[in-house]
């Protein structure tokens, strides 16, 4: 029996790292999905039917109730994800990742009594548990600032001191009671995991909309390590390769957002940026903007030898994935070379613009990353910006006073000419005005980015 299981794990941990290979390309990545998921259902029945230790007993209703739960779990999520539009991506990856913090807490609550005695256990069932449990909570508030439910940034008073002590004590907590937990009372872990709540809530509450892709990657690499500590607690081979390849994987991530919000990691971990009173500061902008009729946009992009495409949330909103594709098919049967330029931080997680273009057939050659396309800009003819705002904000690099100063951008003002697709002048996601805008070089066309483009693609079809 043992030596089946490990094959099991086996099974799932090495098809767990290809299909997490092959989620690195587009063309690969819902195989590469399909893979990882069924050596996780063997792993998941392995332990079910063959797992032994002195606490295992199956009866029949035990069984029917894993595999309720597992129905009704698989159910809910598929149906969810089903369902959901690729707008609400962001919310529905927090609310996942939200579940996997609870499920690390989950085991920590049930476990801590049965390994009272076992020192190195209750190491493992406490960090997991803790680190879970602030994922979960902190994921909970990222779904709510997502979906717009909580807009207004919160903000106590010494906030960072407060929340740096919360955590000290926090981190203190869980060395004691790991360490006298024979003379505590077992409800005592319910007292850590209320703790690491709070901190969880309070880690993410005053963190601004701009700065949200960095948490959600945070609150992932959170939510890896914690079921890498399970990973410990079970001696489960496809639990603890999971775990370390998410927490890793994740917390990578974490610095290259990090890298590209020129932020230090120690801000993101202490709460200290993002949000706050000076989210709608930066000086005050002047000047006048003009607008493009779609006849003279047709004709400049029709007539130019290079055209950038700078895709953002409001692409994804307004569901223009699609007829961007159709531009980029026109303009290229014409001679227009057309690339896309991405941000990292562009939409509301990490990956969001590369998924969305994805799913329109955009070949993932045309996506340039940041680094690569700033150089070119210079040598572009028409910059065309759909729905994305702080990314291209020259505020970034010239107002000190700026909240965004100092995040690398988008140099998109370099271009010959620039055109911005929005429905009106309201400020981005960051709650700041934009001072491109105001450049000579730059036109609105404003409008919602799918109707806008679809009369673009006809105005351009008769010329």
């Amino acid at each position: 029996m043992k030596g089946l299981l490990e094959i099991c794990y086996l099974i799932g941990s090495v098809t767990f790292i290809l299909g997490l290979k092959m989620m690195g390309n587009a063309k690969t990545a819902r195989k590469g999905n399909l893979i990882g998921a069924f050596g996780m259902t063997i792993a998941i029945l392995g332990t079910i039917f063959l797992f032994e230790s002195d606490h295992t007993s199956r009866n029949t209703l035990k069984l029917v109730l894993i595999f309720g739960a597992i129905t009704i779990g698989s159910a809910i999520g598929w149906l969810t994800a089903k369902r959901v539009e690729m707008t609400k991506m962001p919310e529905l990856v927090s609310m996942f990742n939200g579940m996997g913090g609870a499920c690390a807490a989950l085991i920590g609550l049930t476990e801590f009594e049965h390994n009272l005695g076992n020192p190195a256990a209750l190491s493992f069932i406490v960090a997991g548990m803790v680190i879970g449990t602030v994922s979960f909570s902190g994921s909970i508030i990222a779904y709510l600032k997502l979906a717009g439910k909580m807009n207004k940034p919160f903000r106590l008073p010494q906030y960072n001191v407060l929340n740096n002590v919360i955590l000290l004590l926090l981190l203190a907590f869980s060395v004691a009671v790991v360490l006298l937990h024979q003379s505590l009372p077992v409800s005592i872990i319910w007292v850590l995991f209320v703790v690491a709540a709070i901190y969880g809530i309070l880690f993410t509450v005053p963190i601004g909309g701009a700065d949200m892709p960095v948490v959600i990657s945070l609150l992932n690499s959170f939510t890896g390590l914690a079921a890498a500590f399970g990973g410990f607690l079970y001696d489960n081979k496809p639990m603890l390769t999971g775990g370390i390849l998410v927490g890793s994987a994740g917390t990578l991530l974490t610095l290259a957002m990090c890298k590209a919000m020129n932020r230090p990691l120690s801000n993101v971990i202490f709460g200290a940026f993002g949000g706050g009173s000076g989210a709608a500061a930066g000086a005050e902008t002047t000047g006048t903007i003009k607008d493009i009729q779609v006849t003279d946009l047709a004709v400049l992009l029709n007539y130019s030898k290079k055209v950038v495409i700078v895709p953002g949330y409001g692409l994804a909103v307004a569901q223009a994935q699609h007829i961007i594709h159709e531009l980029e098919k026109i303009l290229e049967e014409r001679g227009v070379e057309v690339k896309y330029a991405i941000h990292p931080v562009a939409g509301r997680m990490p990956g969001h613009m590369n998924v969305l273009l994805a799913e329109s057939n955009v070949e993932y050659d045309k996506l340039v990353e940041m680094e690569d396309i700033n150089p070119e800009f210079e040598q572009t003819d028409v910059v065309l910006i759909v729905g994305a705002n702080d990314v291209v904000n020259p505020a970034a690099k010239t107002d000190p006073s700026s909240p965004i100063y100092g995040m690398p951008i988008l140099e998109v003002d370099k271009a010959k000419h620039v055109v911005v697709n929005k429905r009106s002048m309201n400020a981005g996601y960051a709650g700041i005005d934009n001072l491109l805008f105001y450049d000579p070089k730059c036109s609105m066309f404003f409008g919602d980015a799918k109707k806008a483009l679809t009369e673009l693609v006809a105005e351009i079809k008769q010329l």
